[in-house]
């Protein structure tokens, strides 16, 4: 457990009712692979028995489980950055607690790295999502690459796999918010992308609603890109000349014309164009500055309750 040659961090949050399917499935797939593992169980501040399940797990297997209890709920992507800070292999993957990546897909992951890439994305075969989250998803995929240059064919998968020195400089960043699979991807020299099976949750229910999914995307937008403010820019300085150039028209009409009422409704409809325009830029800037103000605050990003591990 000192020096193990695979670290598999995994966030849960309310996953009770899978929790014992998942333990099953886990352990013999690692075992198989016939390398020294650890599995790092992150509680995201569960309201269930998962804590409980886990705990009973650590004591079957203390020798490969690893618990991290967090006090509170700070979101997957921070549950995993517990992980990542307190892992110790030298190949690291991520797998969500529900099943939909099969726990059986690592050793594919795990095959990738030993190639000599240092990031694993993956692509879900046969995605068993419902159409619009399947095609929502692609959608982000599509604007999120051509904003970030961020090439990740499928953004939603946790199933990914990561050297020690990516997320050694992962836990170098001192973000408060950040895309882990993104940020993963800026610091690989050798990334790639492998296709991994999928299938339905073993149970419960999806944690990211179509909000979680916008804001986790605007957040993937925000944090790796200035583009968005740019061509809010380039928007605004086109819109203020064709502005400048219509007020010089009326002018000119007025003049030769005379006064009239007829373009009144034009003149709103432009108007209220312009203060959509107006109000879309103050949300966008408001983004940034989110982000500002949460960085600054410097608050601890998570905070652990308990960690349970076999003493050496």
């Amino acid at each position: 457990m000192n020096h193990p040659e695979l670290s598999v961090v995994i966030p849960v949050y309310n996953e009770e009712q899978g929790l014992s399917a998942l333990f099953a499935r886990l352990y013999p797939a690692l075992d198989t692979l016939g390398r020294r593992y650890e599995v790092v169980f992150v509680n995201d501040g569960s309201r269930d028995r998962s804590a409980a399940l886990l705990r009973e797990q650590f004591e079957r297997r203390p020798d490969t489980t690893r618990v991290v209890l967090l006090n509170g709920n700070f979101g997957q992507h921070m549950a995993i950055m517990a992980g990542f800070d307190l892992c110790r292999g030298q190949r690291i993957v991520t797998l969500d607690a529900d099943l939909q990546n099969p726990p059986e897909e690592i050793g594919k992951l795990v095959a990738k790295l030993e190639e000599g890439y240092d990031y694993v994305g993956t692509i879900r075969q046969r995605r068993r999502d419902t159409w619009w989250r399947r095609y929502a998803s692609r959608l982000m995929n599509l604007v999120r690459e051509r904003i970030t240059r961020i090439k990740m064919t499928d953004q939603g998968c946790m199933l990914r796999g990561y050297d020690r020195h990516i997320v050694d400089a992962i836990n170098q960043s001192k973000e408060v918010n950040t895309f882990i699979p993104a940020l993963a991807y800026t610091y690989a020299s050798r990334p790639t992308e492998i296709e991994v099976a999928h299938a339905e949750r073993e149970a419960g229910e999806s944690k990211y609603s179509l909000y979680s999914l916008i804001r986790l995307n605007f957040d993937l937008v925000t944090g790796f890109s200035v583009v968005p403010l740019q061509m809010f820019s380039l928007a605004g300085i086109a819109l203020s000349l064709l502005s400048a150039l219509f007020v010089v028209y009326l002018v000119l009409r007025r003049l030769i014309v005379g006064p009239e009422v007829q373009g009144v409704f034009t003149l709103f409809a432009i108007t209220f164009f312009l203060i959509g325009i107006m109000l879309f830029g103050i949300g966008l800037l408001g983004e940034y500055v989110g982000r500002i103000y949460q960085q600054v605050r410097h608050r601890p990003r998570y905070l652990i309750q308990a960690l349970l591990e076999r003493e050496e």
